[in-house]
């Protein structure tokens, strides 16, 4: 019995893979014999979003590659294989499934050490992004290029779909005194490139020192530009915790920059992240009416009550409104999050969410808020009136001339 049941899970993978009209780099690279790291000594950066179609790891495929040695693994935040919670250290520990090492990327050293590299040929990297510049994966990537390029290895990039489509660029470019993990290069909010296009970008002047690594990226095949992650027909990893599913992507940016000043909650601790905005003190049908009289393109809200299982609001009964983008394109989704701040400072003046003492909760919370953004100026512009149009045009300022740049690095029509 457990044979057939092996087997039928077997035929299932395999029609998962059949039936995605996108190839990620993993593929393309095995499809190819390996060619590109063939005698060579291969690290490898990845978590459980690194696997191909048929759900098989990129560690499992590199470590059974013939002619590659696979000799370090390097874990970014979460682990390697995705054991890590959100935001805890990841230790240096042994893989058991290979018995290959792995070092963390997410402890003491967010870049590797020249000793962390001293075995390593070729530095490979294999996760699929969300197309947010506040997951700190690409941060991890740029880093490790820099790395590369400092101790004379090799950087590749195994290529995955941007999520959101290769034309969502919103946000303004990281100002100085604003970088960190959460904005570590000067690109907007959202930036309309694969992995292995931003990878291009950055090699080019872009990385600290202006340094440059040998690197090479493999390309999807069937990838286009319009598409979002559900057009792929690939199967979702679930690349963080509170990434679950394909569409997590497209609400992470519309309500993760408040989510940092945990005084309202998105939805993370309940079973929808990052679609959700409410609180104790919100009347869910008004909040719901008023934001849905703005009729904003691509997007539209229902009410909703709810008890969170942890983080803000656990065991409260909560409400406001669940978020339904209809259209990715068409949805300015960095914009919904700061109308509905408009909407509520109308209704609940004495809760504004970015007021130093709005509810006594905010604390240092301004400090990530700003550091998200990549500038204080959102904060500072819409603090002084809670009015979308006192941020427009600063949030926009740099779209059309990044757009003009990164085409340059553009892998997909």
């Amino acid at each position: 019995m457990k044979k057939i049941l092996f087997s039928l899970v077997a035929i299932a993978l395999t029609m998962v893979g059949a039936m995605a009209q996108v190839k990620p780099g993993v593929e393309v690279l095995r499809d190819g014999g390996f060619e590109q790291l063939k005698g060579k000594r291969v690290g490898l950066i990845t978590n459980p979003s690194g696997v191909d179609n048929s759900l098989v790891s990129t560690i499992d495929i590199l470590a059974q590659a013939p002619g590659v040695k696979l000799v370090a693994l390097y874990s970014p935040e979460h682990g390697v294989r995705g054991d890590v919670h959100a935001g805890d250290h990841v230790a240096t520990y042994v893989d058991e499934k290979t018995g290959v090492k792995v070092y963390s990327l997410y402890g003491k050293n967010k870049k590797p050490s020249a000793e962390m590299l001293a075995d390593v040929d070729v530095l490979v990297y294999d996760i699929q992004d969300n197309g947010c510049r506040s997951f700190t994966y690409i941060s991890t990537m740029g880093l490790c290029m820099e790395a590369c390029a400092e101790n004379g290895k090799e950087f590749m990039v195994l290529d995955r779909p941007n999520p959101l489509s290769g034309l969502k660029v919103e946000g303004n470019l990281v100002e100085d005194g604003f970088y960190s993990l959460v904005s570590q290069f000067p690109i907007p909010y959202l930036y309309g490139l694969t992995p292995g296009e931003l990878a291009l970008m950055l090699n080019d002047g872009m990385l600290k020192g202006g340094v440059k690594t040998k690197l090479t990226v493999v390309p999807m095949e069937g990838w286009h530009r319009y598409m979002t992650f559900d057009q792929t027909g690939m199967p979702w990893i679930l690349p963080s915790p509170h990434q679950p599913y394909p569409q997590s992507a497209i609400y992470y940016p519309t309500t993760g920059i408040i989510g940092e000043l945990y005084n309202i909650s998105i939805g993370v601790g309940y079973t929808m992240p990052f679609q959700l905005i409410c609180a104790s003190w919100i009347d869910a049908d008004e909040f719901c009416k008023r934001l849905n009289a703005l009729n904003l393109k691509g997007i539209t809200f229902r009410p909703i009550h709810i008890k969170p299982f942890y983080s803000f609001g656990k065991g409260e009964h909560i409400q406001g409104v669940q978020l339904y983008v209809t259209d990715v394109l068409d949805c300015e989704l960095t914009m919904v999050q700061f109308h509905a701040m408009e909407i509520l400072a109308e209704m609940y003046p004495d809760h504004r969410l970015l007021d130093e003492n709005g509810d006594g909760t905010l604390g240092n919370r301004w400090n990530m808020f700003d550091k998200v953004c990549g500038s204080d100026q959102i904060r500072l512009l819409f603090s002084k009136n809670y009015k979308v149009a006192d941020i427009l045009d600063y949030w926009n300022k740099d779209v059309e001339a990044f757009k003009a740049k990164s085409a340059k690095y553009y892998l997909y029509n």
